[in-house]
């Protein structure tokens, strides 16, 4: 009896020992948990397609940041000493990324960042990457659109001072707005979870603004449109990535309509076969087509799992290693080479709401922005 309970304690120590366990870093709850559950969507779906590698099963481990800083580098540093994960997917925010990064500098883990464009994301970091192009790039083309697609000259950025995502975007746009086509920028600010915008809207009223800008996240935006359009603002709505969500449409319903932003992924966009399959095999698993995030955790998964293979090894650094000299890796939402610095290489997509609906307008390369 005793030799059967060796070799079955045995048996279950090997089975152990043979998953590979990833972390997810998410805000799974607060003010942005909508970004985390489409991550998390994509993310699981990448698993079913695959669940294994180096003959090993993938374990992912979630970790909820509750949409905050310092949780994020708690729940970084429980993923790290305590799951010992070889590599971590997230977070959304630039700022949570950030708090996390720390941790994974220290402890050697590779994370790979889904939607985190902020550039201090990975400066200076040996360990931090990220599958989505950065807010330089954003921002100048948010600029170069305003000025030459809608012909403006005066824009109002909304500027949510507690996210270094949204003051980073801002400040990018303002210096190629400026700069080449000579433009007027006024910066009016408030706080991520602020429900009131009129003082806001009233400066950019009385300012003259073509074009009313927001660089923070989809619930700020939805309700400052509507707030907008009830105060009698009649220009033009743009934004970054921090638009892209469906909830978007659900809070602020027609008074988004026409509203353009920067995206990293479109479904409509879908050219490769890999990335039809990844969009049929989502609708069929959710009922719904994916948004960005899902698109982006279901990249940040895969390519992993690609470092993983060609590094023969889970021991992190190894991986990390791999990560980095990640070359035209074939995502669902495109090409991504990752640069010496850990960023993606990879074009701005431009959406528009239309008839309740996020609709592709154009896709603008980087080699087009310099």
């Amino acid at each position: 009896m005793k030799r059967y309970l060796v070799i079955l304690l045995a048996f279950v120590v090997a089975v152990v020992f043979a998953d590979i366990k990833i972390g997810v870093l998410l805000p799974l709850t607060g003010g942005i948990s909508a970004f985390g559950e489409w991550t998390k969507k994509g993310i699981e779906l990448a698993r079913e397609h695959r669940p294994t590698v180096l003959g090993e099963k993938v374990v992912l481990v979630y970790a909820d940041t509750r949409s905050e800083k310092t949780e994020a580098a708690n729940a970084m540093a429980r993923l790290t000493d305590k799951e010992k994960v070889v590599a971590v997917i997230g977070e959304i925010a630039s700022s949570n990324s950030m708090a996390a990064a720390e941790i994974a500098e220290s402890r050697k883990i590779p994370q790979v960042a889904v939607t985190s464009t902020n550039p201090l994301v990975t400066q200076g970091k040996k360990f931090v990457s990220r599958v989505c192009f950065i807010d330089p790039l954003q921002g100048t083309a948010l600029a170069e659109f305003a000025a030459n697609t809608l012909k403006a000259k005066k824009v109002t950025i909304f500027v949510d001072i507690e996210q270094d995502y949204s003051v980073g975007l801002t400040n990018y746009f303002t210096e190629r707005f400026e700069g080449k086509y000579r433009g007027k920028v006024q910066k009016v600010q408030y706080k991520s979870g602020d429900q009131e915008f009129s003082a806001q809207i009233s400066q950019a009223i009385a300012f003259g603004s073509d074009v009313i800008m927001f660089t923070g996240y989809y619930n700020e935006i939805a309700l400052a449109a509507q707030q907008a359009r009830a105060m009698g603002y009649k220009g033009y709505f743009i934004a970054g990535d921090g638009a892209d969500a469906p909830e978007l449409i659900k809070i602020g319903g027609k008074t988004v309509e026409g509203l353009y932003f920067t995206t990293h992924y479109v479904p409509e966009a879908a050219k490769t076969k890999k990335a039809k399959d990844f969009v049929e095999s989502f609708k069929k698993k959710y009922g719904t087509l994916p948004a960005m995030n899902a698109a982006l955790g279901y990249d940040a998964y895969m390519l992993i799992l690609d470092a993983i293979e060609r590094a023969k090894s889970k021991d992190p650094v190894k991986i990390n290693n791999a990560i980095r000299s990640t070359k035209n890796f074939e995502g669902v939402s495109g090409l991504i080479t990752i640069d010496e610095n850990g960023n993606a290489i990879k074009p701005v997509v431009i959406v528009q709401v239309k008839n309740g609906k996020f609709t592709y307008v154009t896709s603008i390369e980087p080699a087009q922005l310099k």
